[in-house]
């Protein structure tokens, strides 16, 4: 007597089909054209999860890039000014602060620019 996958065949194909509704033609109906499109759409949810922290970082960098050079500095130089007076902001947090507190930022290049 064999064993036939039943009841679990069932609930794994309908996990498939119910995770696949919103996608177009077969890729909502078959469960083989279902479980490609979820297996694609699964790693490209993994690798863009990644990507998003790297494009977030470049425009991270090209703010405080942009804030900087109003400061008469260009971001390397201010990076480096920042790590030798000891300075630790973070790029996300230093972004931030370009633009939305401008007056804030001025104050970290000064105190960067006058320690380093």
């Amino acid at each position: 007597m064999r064993v036939k996958g039943g009841i679990v065949t069932r609930r794994r194909h309908k996990k498939i089909l119910k995770w696949s509704q919103g996608k177009r033609g077969a890729y909502h109906r078959l469960f083989r054209r279902a479980n490609e499109g979820m297996l694609h759409a699964f790693f490209y949810a993994w690798r863009d999860r990644r990507n998003r922290r790297r494009d977030l970082r470049r425009l991270w960098i090209a703010r405080i890039n942009a804030a900087a050079r109003l400061n008469g500095i260009s971001y390397s130089r201010l990076m480096d000014a920042m790590k030798k007076a000891s300075i630790t902001l973070d790029r996300k947090a230093l972004a931030d602060m370009a633009v939305r507190d401008a007056a804030g930022f001025s104050a970290v290049v000064q105190a960067a620019t006058a320690k380093g």
